[in-house]
């Protein structure tokens, strides 16, 4: 099966550079797409210093989709935004004052790798981290989500004025650059003997996935096979399982309606997606989670991408009010959603 391989290299332009991430990427687009991906095939995708964060969620969206092994090559800086302090990959137009609408969430890459069976993703990280996130990743590491194996670094700012090199993605490059791809915590021993005096006092990751028994991978596999009522009905077990065990509105219950949702978009049921996310949304908004929770603003963003695939007017009509009624308490953070829904609405209404 030919694996899949994003390179991911973005930093602020101007003054808030910290790190050149882009310069990483020649020398990582002169790897062999095979032994990037450690895979026969592999279509790579790169992304350089892209400006807005929607558009690399459309691609991290099709990369996660795609069925084979996927690696995720990220460099670049960490900010927190100044509301919820959750940590944001900078993209090109980010300044302090706008991460949280310029920078890429990074719980976002972890949401949308959540469906891939275990031992299927891995992410090579190079990052740097400004003093406030830096301070927050020595007692909070960063999670890029529990089925991943990740490898790579997390570097403290630079001394004032200094941009810092990507070294340890660059390292990495090297060693791949010799034809050969070793094992991923393999390749990471080799990058640390290479680069090791250039990556200071780095935070090193390393970690790994442990496989089977693992619920999801049984879903996965389904729905790669086009079982879509199989994969819907193991998740609804387990939906109803953690319902009974920690109360509907538990995050181990709310986790499997989440999975639901993903499942009805896979199976081509933009409505019953819909309907899942404007369920959940409701849900954690009664239970008392703040409109601009991740989680929160994630369910309704979800609910207004499905909304928007209903072909069937009259379902479209049917599901707008509820969608408009929960963007009015929850706009996210693209400008101009509630104008959207409502002028939707107002041309199925006279369609």
């Amino acid at each position: 099966m030919p694996g899949t391989v994003l390179l991911l290299a973005a930093s602020p332009n101007g003054k808030g550079r910290l790190v050149d991430a882009a310069s990483v990427l020649p020398v990582l687009a002169a790897v062999p797409p095979a032994i990037l991906s450690g895979t026969d095939t592999a279509n790579v995708v790169e992304l350089a210093d892209p400006l807005e964060p929607q558009a690399v969620l459309t691609r991290l969206r099709a990369a996660a989709a795609a069925p084979g092994p996927l690696t995720l090559f990220v460099a670049g800086q960490l900010h927190l935004d100044r509301r919820q302090r959750l940590p944001h990959l900078a993209l090109a137009r980010t300044t302090p004052a706008t991460v949280r609408y310029t920078a890429l969430p990074w719980h976002w890459i972890r949401e949308e790798l959540r469906l891939r069976p275990a031992g299927a993703t891995t992410l090579v990280l190079d990052l740097h981290a400004d003093h406030e996130t830096w301070e927050l990743l020595r007692t909070a590491p960063l999670d890029s989500g529990r089925n991943n194996a990740v490898h790579g670094r997390i570097a403290p700012p630079p001394a004032r004025r200094e941009v810092a090199a990507p070294s340890y993605m660059k390292a990495v490059a090297t060693v791949l650059r010799s034809g050969h791809r070793p094992p991923l915590a393999q390749l990471h021993q080799q990058v640390l003997a290479r680069a090791g005096a250039e990556l200071g006092s780095s935070m090193l990751l390393s970690t790994h996935t442990g496989d089977g028994g693992d619920p999801h991978d049984a879903i996965s596999t389904a729905v790669r096979g086009g079982r879509h009522a199989e994969a819907d009905e193991l998740a609804a077990r387990w939906e109803e399982a953690a319902a009974r065990a920690h109360g509907p509105a538990s995050e181990d219950a709310l986790h499997w309606s989440e999975v639901r949702a993903d499942l009805a978009m896979f199976a081509g049921d933009p409505v019953r997606s819909c309907r899942a996310w404007l369920t959940v949304a409701r849900v954690r908004l009664g239970a008392g989670q703040p409109a601009d929770a991740p989680q929160v603003e994630a369910a309704v963003d979800r609910a207004h991408h499905q909304w928007g695939a209903i072909k069937d007017a009259a379902r479209a009509r049917e599901l707008g009010p509820a969608l408009a009624e929960l963007r009015l308490r929850v706009p996210g953070r693209r400008e101009g959603a509630l104008d959207h829904v409502q002028q939707h609405l107002r041309q199925l209404q006279t369609s």
